[in-house]
């Protein structure tokens, strides 16, 4: 195993491929070990050989693509964690994908506990600030669609009652305020959202705080926003996430 991975990182160094003799000396192996190793790294996918010369196959590319997006997640999760501490708050990451609000990844601790999930997220998008927030960044035939699948409905006393009072509390958002909803999802809770500029995909970063803490939730947010202007660049990174 570690004689083949010797060999793929030889080939993963030589942009423009190259001979199984090259790859030998590079990987300092046995010119016959190589010739079988390349062989059965070739037949699995791993490689793939053109002309002498031999190149990274589509299954170690599947291979790499798949450690990039687990080190972009790994990133995240570390810069959630970092704003969590600094902010004293949990801190959500959500984008809107494919006609669907997706919670990416939360960073929460035992002292400022994520809000619970009692209501479906993706269904109640119009009752928190995560689904709100997300949803005035969507034209309007895709925001049509999503109410349309998941209808406006109290969730509780505090909910927006109807998708015309919806529509008008979304278009007045301004474009780069944070969306803050008071008890809407959840009795005790108070969460405010940012709205994040990377390329065509909706997305945000939010944080939720107990209602009593609720004179915190704004300069809270705007902490945030400001923590997000100084790594919008990382962030990018994991919308494939």
């Amino acid at each position: 195993m570690q004689r083949a991975m010797r060999l793929l990182e030889a080939v993963a160094a030589r942009q423009y491929g190259a001979p199984a003799k090259q790859l030998a000396r590079d990987a300092g192996l046995a010119l016959p070990t190589a010739y079988h190793l390349l062989r059965t790294l070739t037949h699995e996918g791993y490689l793939h050989r053109d002309k002498g010369l031999f190149f990274l196959g589509e299954a170690a590319e599947r291979l790499s693509s798949s450690g990039a997006q687990q080190k972009r997640r790994s990133t995240v999760s570390d810069v959630l964690a970092h704003w969590r501490d600094i902010i004293g708050a949990p801190v959500y990451y959500a984008v809107y994908r494919e006609g669907e609000i997706e919670v990416m990844c939360v960073a929460d601790s035992p002292g400022n506990p994520a809000v619970e999930e009692w209501a479906d997220f993706r269904e109640t998008g119009h009752a928190h600030a995560v689904g709100q927030c997300l949803l005035s960044q969507l034209g309007e035939e895709a925001r049509s669609d999503h109410l349309d699948r998941y209808p406006v409905r109290a969730i509780t006393p505090y909910t927006v009652r109807d998708e015309q009072a919806l529509s008008w509390r979304l278009n007045r958002i301004g474009r780069m305020e944070p969306v803050v909803e008071r008890q809407e999802y959840a009795l005790g809770t108070v969460c405010a959202a940012i709205p994040l500029t990377l390329g065509t995909t909706a997305a945000t970063m939010a944080i939720s705080l107990p209602l009593h803490q609720s004179d915190r939730l704004l300069p809270a947010a705007r902490q945030l926003q400001d923590e997000i202007g100084r790594l919008l660049g990382t962030l990018a990174l994991s919308i494939s996430i």
